[in-house]
């Protein structure tokens, strides 16, 4: 089994010891990713709307660097601090998610890395 780490500069860097994503066998295995702009590396802004544009801009991002695209994402996880704001992630994921819905599971969480209000990590898996 050749495992292959995933790092783009596209993407916020990782903030503990952990790869942005791990190919394995066609499978990309994506670490969850938060509202970071990768270029400043301080977040975005405290809209749920612009958090979660940039969120899954960072997951189009690793998906990029790895050969992957969008529709290649079988599974999401969306944790949230606040499952009022659902609504606001649910209308942005829809935007990105139009063909090939992934499966997907959202919860509520006490708490995220650098006190952010959400957080999403998605599996993709290659198309024969």
């Amino acid at each position: 089994m050749a495992k292959n780490i995933i790092n783009s500069k596209q993407a916020p860097a990782a903030i503990g010891p952990y790869s942005q994503a791990v190919d394995v066998n066609g499978m990309l295995f994506i670490s969850g990713q938060i509202p970071i702009n990768p270029a400043t590396g301080q977040l975005v802004s405290s809209d749920m709307i612009v958090q979660t544009k940039q969120v899954l801009d960072n997951l189009i991002a690793i998906l990029e660097k790895a050969g992957y695209q969008l529709k290649d994402v079988v599974k999401t996880e969306i944790f949230l601090t606040d499952l009022d704001q659902f609504e606001l992630v649910n209308r942005v994921y829809a935007e990105y998610f139009t063909a090939k819905q992934p499966a997907r599971i959202c919860v509520e969480v006490a708490r995220l890395p650098r006190n952010v209000q959400l957080e999403i990590a998605a599996l993709a898996v290659k198309e024969s």
